[in-house]
C-alpha cells in the first residue's frame, strides 16, 4: 500500500506546486524555460501515474465498508458526467459559465462515485486521495486567481461537442473497463 500512497503523494503535490506556490513555480519555469519545465512537469506526472499503477496491482485490498452503490446505471451516468465536465475544461464551452473548475469538479465526481461502488482499502487510498487532491486543487487555484471571470458564451455547437466527445471518452473506458481494471462497468452488458 505504501508505493500508491507514494505515487498518489506524488501526483498531488506536483498539481499543487503551481496553485500553492505561484512564485515557486514562476521562478523554477524562469530558470529552466517554458518548455522544459513543462516536460519536468509531464515526466514527473507520467512517473508518479507509473508508481500508482504498480502501487495498486502491489496493494493487497481489505474491505473497509460495504460499497452504497453497484456497478449499474447510477454509477455509470455520474461516471458520464465526470467524463463531459473533463472533456468540458479543455474545450471552449458554456459549462465553464456555470462550473469554475470543471476538470476539478469532474475528478471529483469520479472520485466520490468510485469510492461509493469500493470499499476496499486500496479503493479508499486512491479515490479518496485524489477526492481531496481536487477539493484542495479547488481552493488553492481560487485563492491564486481571484475573482472568478467567466468567459464570454459560445455557441451551443461547442457544448454538443463536448458531450459527444465526452460519451465517447466514457463508452470508450467502460468498454476497456473490465480489461483495464478488472471490473465491469455494467454487469450483464
Amino acid at each position: 500500500m505504501s508505493l500508491l500512497i507514494t505515487g498518489i503523494l506524488m501526483f498531488t503535490l506536483v498539481h499543487l506546486f503551481p496553485a500553492a506556490m505561484k512564485s515557486s513555480r514562476d521562478a523554477l519555469a524562469n530558470r529552466l524555460g517554458p518548455g522544459p519545465y513543462q516536460g519536468l512537469f509531464a515526466a514527473v506526472i507520467l512517473g508518479s501515474i507509473v508508481v500508482i499503477v504498480f502501487g495498486w496491482k502491489m496493494a493487497v485490498p481489505s474491505l473497509s465498508y460495504k460499497p452504497v452503490l453497484p456497478a449499474g446505471l447510477v454509477t455509470s451516468g455520474l461516471m458520464l458526467i465526470a467524463f463531459v465536465l473533463f472533456v468540458a475544461s479543455v474545450l471552449p464551452t458554456n459549462v465553464k459559465r456555470l462550473i469554475r473548475h470543471p476538470q476539478m469538479t469532474g475528478t471529483l465526481i469520479w472520485s466520490v462515485t468510485h469510492l461509493l461502488s469500493n470499499g476496499d482499502s486500496r479503493s479508499i487510498a486512491l479515490f479518496g486521495g485524489l477526492g481531496l487532491w481536487s477539493i484542495l486543487e479547488i481552493v488553492l487555484c481560487n485563492r491564486r486567481d481571484g475573482e472568478w471571470q467567466k468567459p464570454e458564451a459560445v455557441a451551443m455547437k461547442q457544448d454538443a461537442i463536448c458531450v459527444i466527445v465526452g460519451t465517447g471518452l466514457f463508452a470508450a473506458t467502460a468498454y476497456f473497463h473490465r480489461w483495464l481494471f478488472g471490473v465491469t462497468v455494467i454487469p450483464g452488458l
